[in-house]
């Protein structure tokens, strides 16, 4: 017996879906893989799909000749990967149960009423990614207590602040300026010693290099409008922890570069950095077991760069095969658990990601090094470009294999 369905109704289910998986953190070519498989499977005549980051448009021809357009425009939303393994799970049940819209409805709502992560987690979160990296970038004992401060103050204000300020470059401005204002204060008056190592860890909670990253990665793909979005993203997320970063420094005035080092001993290195990012995935919502995985692709990440540096003493070339291994671990997890690759991807490669380089750029504006300027910039960028590298070589090479085994793994208008 054929169902009825009220295709209205089911096109605008696919948006509540899509919506929902951006806000959550989805990456952009893999939400218009999934929303292509659920146009399919409902028997749609045509389907069109287009997917940046801020909007989302289908155009679908149903059995009976209908034309439907609908287009969503979607907010920025704070990362969720919880939410964004149920509703990967979502389109995987939507595909093969093929729901009416009132079910799919049902469904739907059903995942984003999960309970939300305990308010604790987020400040256990946190300190673990602030510390850890504040640690693993050089802080000695009374360093890391100021860290943990800071990174408690960073949490508390910004989970008050989210609600009031949607402009994420007010957002890290403000954050950033009480952050460097602390550790100043905290270093003039003797309870730290060394302000830019702190800095640097903290810098990792505010971070957008990740979004640099993905969006050289959509360049590479030739998805230029969704690669320039966050590209532009990230650059207006960097300038806001440059002004607030910059202004207690021109208020204090001789605040000298004094270079961070990684802590020399490899084992605390690894460490600081698992624990580190066993935060970041707690700051992005990741539950369970996804947690300790992240931890350990973490852990193999940096060990493979230092590993590949020992051996030959270059960043590009040692981000890149870390980055590859990352890609790789990311792509085998999510086969397992059946969850999106993102989530194990973005918490594990934070010891890639160039927040020292980042720092120093927005030292050297503010001190007017143009030297230091120019030669941080080309290694941040460089950093950014081995790590799409590495992400884009796996790609390349899954979709390969995928292929060659006669698997479907991304499919699009032609696949249909």
């Amino acid at each position: 017996m054929s169902v009825k369905y009220d295709y209205e109704r089911i096109v605008q289910g696919i948006l509540d879906i899509g919506e929902a998986m951006i806000r959550c953190g989805a990456e952009n070519f893999r939400l218009q893989d999934s929303l292509y498989r659920i146009c399919r499977s409902y028997g749609f005549v045509k389907y069109d799909i287009f997917v940046i980051p801020s909007n989302i448009q289908i155009t679908v021809e149903t059995p009976e000749g209908q034309i439907i357009t609908q287009i969503r425009l979607v907010e920025i939303g704070e990362c969720d990967f919880d939410k964004l393994d149920y509703l990967n799970n979502l389109c995987r049940k939507v595909c093969k149960e093929k729901p009416d819209a009132k079910e799919l409805r049902r469904q739907f709502e059903e995942v984003m009423g999960r309970p939300e992560q305990k308010w604790y987690t987020h400040y256990a979160a946190g300190i673990l990614g602030g510390t850890g990296f504040a640690v693993f970038f050089g802080c000695n004992v009374r360093d890391a207590i100021i860290a943990v401060i800071v990174s408690i103050v960073i949490v508390a204000v910004g989970n008050w602040l989210a609600e009031r300020e949607k402009n994420l470059m007010a957002y890290n401005l403000i954050l950033s300026f009480i952050a460097e204002m602390i550790i100043l204060l905290s270093v003039k008056f003797g309870f730290a010693d060394h302000e830019e190592r702190i800095m640097i860890g903290i810098v990792m909670l505010l971070i957008s290099g990740l979004s640099t990253t993905n969006g050289i990665r959509d360049l590479l793909q030739k998805d230029f409008i969704s690669g320039s979005i966050n590209i532009m993203n990230s650059m207006l997320g960097a300038s806001g922890i440059a002004f607030g970063t910059a202004i207690p420094m021109i208020l204090f005035g001789g605040v000298e570069a004094e270079g961070f080092i990684l802590t020399p001993n490899l084992i605390v290195q690894l460490i600081s950095c698992t624990a580190a990012c066993v935060g970041f995935a707690l700051w992005f919502k990741i539950r369970g077991m996804q947690v300790v995985y992240c931890g350990i692709g973490a852990f193999f990440t940096w060990l493979i760069y230092a590993l590949v540096y020992e051996v030959r003493p270059s960043n590009f070339l040692a981000t890149t095969i870390a980055a590859t291994f990352v890609a790789f671990y990311a792509f085998i997890m999510s086969r397992i658990n059946k969850a999106p690759s993102t989530i194990f991807l973005t918490a594990s490669v934070f010891p890639l990601i160039p927040g020292p380089n980042l720092y120093y750029v927005m030292y050297a504006c503010v001190s007017g090094n143009m030297h230091m300027l120019l030669e941080q910039t080309i290694t941040l960028f460089a950093t950014c470009v081995a790590i799409a590298f590495g992400f884009n070589f796996v790609d390349i090479a899954s979709r390969t294999i995928m292929r060659g085994m006669k698997v479907e793994y991304h499919i699009g208008k032609s696949d249909r």
